[in-house]
């Protein structure tokens, strides 16, 4: 498969954040690809033998990447969206089993059909966005049939949807109600069965440990990633969202690819993430749903030249968006990114979060882009709820979304 893409208006993002080439729009451009992969780009392309598409001159970025979804649930929250603005409080919804814990009631009572047709239209929401790959996590199941389960399922809605799935064990997310009190018990079911289940059936990309006081401890989000990493497996955190734990600056010790949420990231932890090379994902939802004040301490980020990503979360109960241009207007609007800063964020960075060769439009990465009826790359965090996408490619072939 051999095409030429012409009459393009690019945005490579090929270059570090902090240069002007690469998010500069570059006019009159040709992509060649070949067996799904960018070959060439350039002004004036040798052409013979290639198959012609002209983009009429829109507006070409990479295909967003939204980076950290819970997406795969049964199950809905809205009623404790409406109790908590009535006045009740969280602790006493989970003492009528609500919280997390109705998720995984749900989830674990859904069969694997019904979870696939519960997102598949949350990823089709994405998808309307202009996002080409996504992140999809476990962690609503907690057996683990369940948590298999779950990644099985987040397969399936890749296929389905037409969109590129990366798979998440989270395994390592709340501790089941059958294991109350007995969380290192926990930790030796994830470790011994869950991740070695998960790796043999090749369902998971990664391992992920949501480090928190309400959560697991440092100790236990190590053994969880060691047991990971003996399996071939990469590794990522929910580290410091509530408070500081030290969770991310083990978790770029360790190698791992992301640490995600990061409102509490002390200087140790920012300059862990630097000497590392482990990306900084942002999660704007979550930050507002449920109005938190901590904000991620984004000037520290820039100074120590940390890549910033920036997901959806999208989840039951803490960031029900689907909708990845909404996250980078948020980034903006509550965190002070810039409009460059975002797009970065769901594309070069997003893709670097997930160990992907995608993200930038340059010679040799993956032809997923995304064709927009746009002037120019700040509008994607602008202007909410009309993104302007005209296409969507993966590997260089047009995904039929309309």
């Amino acid at each position: 498969m051999k095409t030429m893409f012409t009459d393009c208006r690019i945005v490579s993002l090929h270059t570090d954040v902090t240069e002007q080439q690469g998010y500069q729009v570059q006019e009159n451009m040709m992509i060649a690809v070949e067996n799904g992969v960018i070959s060439a780009l350039g002004s004036s392309l040798p052409s013979d033998g290639f198959t012609h598409v002209s983009l009429e001159n829109r507006l070409v970025t990479p295909g967003l990447i939204d980076c950290h979804t819970h997406l795969v649930f049964a199950g809905n929250r809205a009623n404790e969206f409406e109790q908590r603005l009535n006045g009740v409080s969280y602790q006493d919804i989970a003492a009528q089993g609500g919280g997390i814990l109705a998720t995984v009631n749900a989830t674990r009572k859904a069969s694997l059909e019904s979870l696939i047709e519960l997102a598949l239209p949350r990823a089709k929401a994405l998808i309307s966005d202009g996002v080409t790959t996504v992140e999809i996590k476990s962690g609503y199941g907690l057996t683990v049939n369940d948590e298999l389960k779950m990644l099985r399922a987040a397969k399936m809605v890749g296929r389905e949807a037409n969109i590129h799935v990366t798979t998440t064990l989270l395994g390592a997310h709340a501790l089941p109600p059958e294991f109350a009190g007995r969380g290192n018990d926990y930790i030796d079911l994830v470790c011994n069965e869950m991740i070695p289940a998960a790796a043999e059936e090749n369902l998971a990309d990664a391992v992920d440990v949501f480090c928190e006081g309400i959560g697991f401890s440092k100790i236990q989000m190590q053994r969880v990633f060691e047991a990971a990493l003996s399996h071939g497996l990469k590794i990522k955190g929910h580290t410091e969202q509530l408070s500081n734990l030290g969770g991310s600056a083990l978790a770029a010790q360790m190698g791992a690819r992301s640490v995600d949420h990061i409102e509490y990231i002390d200087l140790s932890g920012v300059e862990a993430l630097a000497a590392n090379n482990t990306v900084a994902t942002l999660l704007p939802g979550a930050f507002y749903f449920l109005r938190e004040t901590q904000k991620p301490p984004i000037d520290l980020l820039r100074k120590n030249h940390v890549p910033m990503a920036i997901a959806t979360d999208f989840n039951p109960g803490t960031s029900p968006f689907a909708s990845l241009t909404l996250m980078m207007n948020m980034a903006s609007t509550f965190f002070g990114l810039t409009p460059k800063e975002t797009l970065y964020g769901v594309t070069k960075h997003a893709a670097q979060a997930l160990g992907l060769n995608k993200g930038q439009l340059a010679i040799g990465f993956d032809a997923d882009f995304a064709v927009w009826d746009l002037s120019e790359p700040a509008e994607l965090s602008y202007q909410i709820g009309v993104t302007g996408l005209h296409a969507r490619y993966l590997n260089g072939v047009k995904a039929n979304d309309h």
